[in-house]
């Protein structure tokens, strides 16, 4: 039996098998089955040199639009960017990735448009490999759709879970350190709903006879599975329902961005929002003894330290790095002294000494 008949086999036997606390150790080992052998029939295909597109990445941040096909991406590009990627009226007009750049708030965002993506996409359906493997190279997805079929936001979502890209969410808090001998030894901080049984199974399933495992959050089979696998990739989302001239808005869900690309209908709120879910803040570079530049901010992601700055600048800087003074919201008073370890935040002026 192939490996697609398998993974196709225990798709249906998982498909059919209802959820009790009897079956939840059967289901468990299923799925982790499922998982291994979906990894396997990819690295199968890679072996035989499976296509990528060729895309340069540019600028503070990469996103990527992601919709079936003929639903305005090519659109919502141009009017967000100015590029000139081809509109049909017909499907499949973008074969390959068209960048664009927007600029917000400092910030030169790369948006690309990708060619439309159907169902059955994980499968290598289309161009689905090619797409997903893009997909996952970038900063943030923004899934659009038209809005008589809103039906193909699950649809993407779910052939994007299927390639391993799990959106809007954080890896799970759950780590496993690989022993020669010594058995399993299954440590929680948190309650679990699944139980030390399922977990046993998922190891086995996976070879793993001897090791340590912490589990800091409540996790479910799926994303105990994530963790083993590591190769998952966490990626922010947002949902823009395109072509809303054409529709009643009041019927949208809350959780979607009402846009009309041809109308030019809230694409402010939509490059805000790709701005705020990007994370992304500014600080200002100060040389010892010169004045700041306000005018040009160098754009970081949240959480980024004075070290990634360094890094950012220049390598040398890092390596010969000796303190740095910082002004602004991260400081606990003007000018202070910091570290390479220091968080910075929005609006900072920071100048680094070396």
């Amino acid at each position: 039996m192939s490996l697609e008949e398998q993974i196709r086999q225990l798709e249906e036997e998982i498909k059919n098998t209802p959820y009790n606390k009897a079956t939840e150790h059967h289901i468990g080992r299923l799925k982790a089955k499922l998982a291994r052998l979906r990894e396997e029939a990819e690295k199968q295909k890679a072996k035989t040199g499976r296509p990528s597109f060729s895309i340069k990445k540019d600028g503070d941040a990469t996103v990527v639009l992601v919709g079936f096909p003929s639903v305005g991406k090519s659109s919502l590009l141009n009017a967000l960017t100015g590029a000139k990627s081809e509109i049909g009226a017909y499907d499949f007009t973008t074969l390959k990735p068209v960048p664009g750049m927007l600029e917000y708030n400092g910030a030169k965002i790369q948006i690309i448009d990708l060619p439309g993506i159907v169902e059955g996409a994980s499968k290598g359906r289309g161009k689905g490999r090619e797409i997903i493997s893009a997909v996952r190279n970038s900063d943030l997805v923004v899934i659009i759709a038209d809005p008589f079929n809103l039906e193909s936001i699950k649809i993407i979502q779910r052939e994007l879970y299927n390639g391993g890209i799990r959106l809007n969410q954080k890896p799970p808090e759950v780590y496993v350190k690989k022993l020669e001998r010594g058995g399993l030894k299954i440590t929680s901080t948190v309650p679990l709903s699944i139980d030390e049984q399922t977990i046993y199974e998922v190891l086995r399933e996976y070879r793993i006879h001897n090791a340590e495992v912490l589990i800091r959050e409540d996790v479910t089979v799926d994303r105990f599975i994530d963790a083993i696998l590591r190769n998952r990739v966490y990626i922010p989302a947002i949902v823009v329902v395109n072509k809303i001239d054409l529709y009643n808005p009041g019927n949208l869900p809350d959780s979607v961005i009402p846009v009309s690309a041809e109308k030019k209908i809230n694409l402010d709120l939509l490059a805000k929002s790709i701005y705020e879910k990007l994370d992304l803040i500014r600080i200002f570079l100060k040389p010892p003894g010169g004045k700041a530049d306000l005018n040009e901010p160098m754009i970081i992601k949240r959480g980024m330290t004075v070290g990634d700055v360094c890094k950012k600048l220049h390598k040398d800087m890092y390596r010969n790095f000796r303190y740095a003074r910082v002004i602004g919201k991260s400081a606990k008073f003007k000018e202070q002294r910091v570290g390479i370890d220091h968080v910075l935040e929005d609006g900072d002026i920071l100048t680094i000494y070396a």
